[in-house]
């Protein structure tokens, strides 16, 4: 028998750090539950759309000409081959991200118009 997933036990088991693990996979893509209280590198996914809800604390997603801040229940999916960085607005952030199974990730250098240290 298929069992629910108990996001809210596994959000609580990581209290710092950075944490991204697959909770189930539906048709093509993947669900991940995505855990950070710092920012990720800039990358790309060539292959695949990426979209993030907040479940928890806020989440802010960087990119080329600007920033957008989501709030818990917020959603936003990032085009397939956008360069951007996601970091938590606050302490912690807690995020259902969903892509294709088996993207392909490609760390890319901070845009010009932002510093490295940011």
């Amino acid at each position: 028998m298929i069992q629910p997933i108990d996001v809210g036990a596994i959000a609580g088991g990581t209290l710092r750090g950075y944490s991204n693990q697959i909770l189930t996979s539906v048709n093509d893509h993947d669900v991940h539950l995505s855990i950070m209280d710092g920012p990720y590198f800039w990358h790309l996914h060539p292959d695949s759309d990426e979209t993030f809800l907040v479940i928890e604390g806020a989440l802010t997603v960087d990119f080329d000409d600007g920033s957008i801040d989501l709030l818990s229940g917020q959603l936003l999916t990032v085009p397939a081959g956008m360069r951007h960085r996601t970091r938590p607005l606050g302490a912690r952030s807690v995020n259902l991200t969903v892509e294709k199974a088996n993207a392909t990730t490609v760390e890319c250098e901070a845009p010009p118009s932002w510093p490295e240290s940011s």
